[in-house]
């Protein structure tokens, strides 16, 4: 009952409303005869009858004025597509892009991003965006665009659009389907607003004025698009999304080679006016993008975000609950992966799934999972069937009210699997608040699980609250995880724990100089044992200082002091046969660390991290750093390094640990890319090269060569190689 109290001071805020209506509109002229070509040259008669979206205002560096270098949207709509005509102003020709790739990243290049809330609830939006040279990319904003990790590119849909580059401005023309938006049939307004980043005024700008204390993609600014006449019903077609996979692969560690075909796919279906069915069977996730590795000096996993098309649809329905950092319930990357008999992960074949996903109603969305994974006896490893049922109800202006359930169960009995891991049930509820203008954020949860025999207590909960305004930001959580709760479908980091830290910034903003904003911060955080009388296991004092300048580089400066104390004996160097640190020990130690970020517009950019200090009962020298280099527009390389140097006292081992991650990048087309990876990691013993030429010969189908190959870093021996030809076609019916 007193844990449960953690969260009731705080559901006041649920009624405090800090409003910022809508000032500005446009009306989208319905056609029944567009013969608009998307070439990118704006030479349709018709565009001259269209309303503009204009009047941008500068975001940054200043979020007070006009912007310098405007932009122009007009729309038109049918009864089967959205069409775009874009004009945006610039100083010169002198582009920045990064390539000819879809789905570029924003940021130190040249683009615009349009942004479209369908359901008008401030939480959720798609979003369409092109380059100067055409380049297109789409992506899907939820939890009202208040963290980055609600940001997703992965999302892919059909639509078409290019560019067209003059002297001192470019114009861009997009077709959207209707189908690719899901909308209530009879809508008469969309929310709208759109961003801008121009390289060479350094200037970014948006259609609805967007103070720079919030990310320039929140849901909270908005204006509104008027369409003339009411919506029809949103007409998804059906798409199957069949694929092949030619696979040659040979284990070297035990000699096993193997040469296999395989055949499956996806099925993408609408149901009603707002959810999507997606169905998978015996998929293949060959051509994601490899994982990048990460140096961990921690006792604790490291989550990796999800690539995985399927899982990607309305993600946050799932993925949303609980602390995304210490007790997220459900985490989409546990399965297809599992741990045979010596505990490394594995993966575990998919053998096929269902996920319906979307709006019920303008307030209600609802998300239903379920998948089943294949059987491996000869490593042990159960059939499961994998299931969660989610809903969540709009509250007040942007706030939501979640629920949630999840099961994994074993699809039969296994004589290697125990009683207790038979299944892994969970129950949850969750508040998640959102101010009308951002200014108040918060998520307040409790959760429990359910094992074979063991119902009582395993339980979750906690509370966040954050509070942004221009110059002060204040943001706090607390959080207690039993020792017994368990998620075998989600990412908990550690249990038995309570949690809780503060975080206060006062930020600046000066109106001359070079500095454009900078700011002071203090973090305090402990953590208690609850199993040990609330002993206080760790703390962490933080202060610091960073600084944006004008020319959007960035520089900071803070320091440290940590304490640890190990229930367990730890060897942080990770050496084999190393005389591990002492368990039952307290550790106090102090770093001081210092970082730049350099003018990423720049053809070439870099950025460059230094930590030095006490840790644990050592010393430790941290650097890290990463370059760009770009060749416009077919090639850009990059280099991503990191060296630590840890010196522990005798009989304890000392290591100097590396992670050197090159990538090139060669775009000889818009349809044709060739991107190479190589991570050299001796923490891992590993040294990894990934290759994929990616052909895409029709939209959204795709023909992939894909070539890994991995080798031991001391010996330099191979250790597994293989070789994938996969074909995958998108077919609307």
């Amino acid at each position: 009952m007193t844990r449960t109290l953690l969260v009731l001071p705080f559901l006041f805020f649920a009624f405090v409303s800090f409003g910022q209506s809508a000032s500005k509109s446009f009306t989208v002229k319905y056609i029944t005869d567009s013969n608009i070509i998307p070439d990118g040259i704006l030479d349709e008669a018709i565009w001259e009858k269209a309303e503009s979206a204009n009047e941008f205002w500068e975001y940054f560096p200043l979020d007070s004025i006009q912007a310098r270098q405007q932009s122009d949207i007009k729309m038109f709509y049918d009864d089967k597509n959205l069409y775009v005509g874009i004009t945006i102003n610039s100083a010169g020709r002198d582009y920045a892009i990064q390539s000819l790739k879809r789905d570029f990243r924003a940021g130190g290049s040249d683009n615009i991003s349009l942004m479209f809330d369908t359901f008008s609830d401030g939480q959720n939006a798609f979003l369409f965006g092109t380059n100067p040279y055409g380049v297109r990319r789409e992506a899907l904003i939820s939890g009202g665009g208040t963290q980055r990790s609600g940001f997703t590119t992965s999302w892919d849909v059909k639509w078409r659009g290019d560019a067209k580059i003059y002297d001192d401005y470019y114009t861009a023309e997009m077709i959207i389907p209707l189908s690719s938006f899901k909308f209530k049939e009879g809508t008469k307004k969309w929310r709208f607003n759109s961003y801008r980043f121009d390289t060479q005024s350094n200037e970014t700008s948006t259609w609805i004025q967007i103070p720079q204390n919030q990310l320039v993609f929140g849901t909270a600014f908005m204006g509104d698009m008027i369409f003339e006449k009411p919506l029809g019903k949103s007409k998804t077609p059906l798409a199957l999304i069949p694929y092949v996979n030619a696979l040659s692969q040979k284990d070297f560690e035990t000699d096993e080679g193997l040469n296999n075909i395989k055949f499956g796919g996806d099925a993408k279906i609408a149901i009603g006016t707002g959810l999507n069915l997606d169905l998978t069977f015996n998929p293949d996730f060959s051509n994601v993008e490899v994982d990048d590795i990460v140096t961990n000096l921690t006792r604790f996993e490291v989550g990796l975000p999800e690539k995985r098309q399927f899982f990607i649809d309305n993600s946050d329905l799932f993925s949303s609950f609980g602390d995304s950092r210490d007790a997220n319930p459900f985490f989409s990357r546990r399965i297809g992966i599992a741990r045979d008999t010596a505990g490394n992960s594995i993966e575990n074949r998919i053998i096929g799934g269902v996920r319906l996903s979307g709006k019920l109603s303008n307030n209600l969305r609802v998300g239903l999972l379920n998948i089943q994974t294949d059987e491996d006896l000869e490593n042990e490893i159960a059939s499961n069937n994998n299931t969660m049922i989610a809903l969540q109800q709009k509250v007040f202006s942007r706030s939501n009210i979640g629920m949630f359930f999840i099961n994994k169960q074993s699809f039969k009995d296994y004589d290697f699997v125990e009683r207790e891991d038979e299944y892994n049930r969970l129950l949850g509820l969750d508040y998640n608040l959102a101010s009308e203008d951002n200014t108040w954020t918060g998520n307040f949860y409790m959760h429990k699980s359910f094992q074979p025999d063991d119902n009582q207590g395993n339980l979750s909960g906690g509370a966040r609250l954050s509070y942004n305004s221009r110059n002060w930001n204040f943001s706090g959580k607390g959080i207690f995880i039993d020792e017994d709760f368990s998620s075998d479908l989600g990412f908990v980091r550690r249990t038995g724990i309570a949690k809780s830290f503060v975080n206060v910034e006062r930020a600046f903003w000066p109106t001359k100089g070079k500095i454009q904003t900078h700011s002071f911060q203090f973090f305090p955080l402990f953590i208690w044992s609850l199993e040990d009388d609330f002993k206080n296991t760790d703390f962490t004092y933080r202060g610091s200082w960073e600084a944006k300048f004008n020319d959007t580089s960035e520089f900071g400066v803070s320091a440290t002091n940590r304490f640890t104390f190990l229930f367990d004996e730890f060897d942080p160097t990770g050496t084999d046969g190393g005389i591990p640190l002492p368990g039952n020990q307290g550790y106090h130690y102090n770093t001081v660390e210092a970082g730049y970020q350099s003018d990423q517009r720049k053809i070439f950019g870099y950025g460059l991290g230094a930590e030095v200090g006490r840790f644990f009962n050592g010393k430790r020298f941290s650097l890290e750093g990463g370059m760009t280099l770009r060749f416009q527009p077919k090639v850009f390389i990059s280099l991503l390094f990191n060296y630590d140097k840890i010196t522990l006292p005798d009989p304890y081992p000392s290591a100097d640990i590396w992670l050197v991650s090159p990538k090139i990048d060669v775009t000889f087309s818009k349809s044709v890319f060739w991107s190479t990876l190589i991570q050299y990691s001796n923490q891992r013993d590993n040294l990894g090269i990934n290759s994929r030429l990616q052909w895409r010969f029709a939209p959204l189908s795709d023909l992939f060569l894909v070539y890994n190959d991995n080798y031991f870093v001391n010996s330099f021996e191979p250790k597994n190689r293989s070789i994938n030809l996969k074909l995958t076609y998108w077919l609307n019916i």
